[in-house]
């Protein structure tokens, strides 16, 4: 990331306790997760053809950030993208310390309001030569990144805008969506064991519509039907499509059609530098939320356009905001995704 001179890149941070308590102010528990799961559930139950009461979709904690409560909102919640620790479940119940550090900045790219077709374009055929592995019956998938995020703490009268450090991330989830593992840092290790399925799961990945004008407006219906007013359909979409390339493992069809389906989206546009949170430059896919003034960016390698992974920057100044043009609000890098045989088994490993 382009930090500027005076903030250090997160990968280069020590991690330091907090110095006084703090009190960080959050939305109800809960609420950012249970819209998103919302959502999405309803396209994939859709899908199937059948329906599952809502309170049931509530059970996906693994997903990173809401899309369909106003980003502003999710930026003062703070901890909304939680530290993941890559040592196992057991011993400290995965409550590993995650360092606080000052606000994270970057340079903002330039954009090409014209660009982000040809290039996506480019993706899509670089996607559908990729051959990721197949997924069988009993088997999960597994993906790590490193994420770090930025939000605002208070403590007694006073409000600073600070980061939650570099910290690693791993997620279990079995090829039905009914069974997984996340390893949180400060939380206990949580079982993502139910009865319907996940969010991502691989079974319904490969059953979404490969026609990405199918796919798209699916996503646009259960988008609007759940939705916050305050957050643009448009936006709602873009970001959902993101969230099933980043936290998901779709095969190289679907990876296609969702690329496809993004570039029909109005506002997309390519950005000619983004750096994700290893540090790693190269060019982005973005939509700015204007009602904000932050913009959600897709980073990929510039020479094999493998996706690097993610970040939203605040790009615009935003009236009674807190957050200044430049600020990194959430930033992530996949650092390996893969199919093993066992829950909670890190690949390479045995279980």
């Amino acid at each position: 990331m382009n930090a500027s001179p005076s903030q250090p890149h997160p990968a280069e941070w020590t991690e330091t306790q907090d110095l006084l308590p703090s009190v960080e102010r959050d939305l109800p528990a809960g609420r950012h997760q249970f819209h998103k799961e919302h959502m999405m559930a309803q396209i994939h139950e859709d899908l199937r053809g059948s329906r599952t009461p809502a309170p049931q979709r509530q059970r996906n904690p693994f997903l990173r950030r809401a899309i369909l409560v106003p980003a502003a909102a999710f930026a003062v919640a703070g901890a909304v993208v939680a530290g993941l620790a890559l040592s196992g479940g057991d011993g400290d119940g995965g409550r590993t310390a995650v360092a606080t550090g000052p606000a994270l900045t970057t340079q903002i790219g330039a954009v090409d309001t014209k660009g982000a077709p040809q290039l996506l374009d480019r993706i899509s055929l670089a996607a559908a030569d990729t051959s990721g592995p197949t997924a069988h019956d009993g088997q999960y998938i597994y993906i790590a990144s490193k994420v770090a995020s930025t939000h605002s703490r208070t403590v007694g009268d006073k409000t600073t805008i600070v980061s939650k450090e570099l910290h690693s991330r791993q997620v279990w989830m079995s090829t039905d969506g009914k069974d997984g593992w996340l390893i949180e840092a400060g939380e206990e290790d949580i079982t993502l064991a139910g009865p319907t399925p996940l969010t991502g799961a691989y079974d319904s990945l490969v059953k979404l519509p490969t026609d990405p004008d199918v796919l798209l407006k699916q996503i646009y219906k259960e988008s609007d039907a759940v939705r916050d007013p305050e957050v643009p359909r448009d936006q709602a979409a873009f970001v959902a499509i993101g969230d099933l390339l980043n936290e998901s493992f779709p095969p190289a069809d679907v990876a296609v059609a969702l690329y496809k389906a993004a570039a029909k989206i109005p506002g997309v546009v390519a950005v000619d530098d983004a750096v994700d949170a290893l540090g790693r430059h190269g060019v982005a896919i973005a939509r700015q939320n204007d009602t904000d003034g932050q913009r959600t960016e897709w980073i990929f390698d510039k020479k094999t356009l493998q996706l690097l992974g993610d970040r939203t920057v605040q790009v615009e100044a935003e009236k009674d905001g807190e957050f200044k043009p430049g600020t990194v609000l959430f930033t992530s890098a996949i650092t390996q995704r893969a199919v093993v045989d066992a829950n909670k088994q890190v690949p390479g490993k045995a279980s």
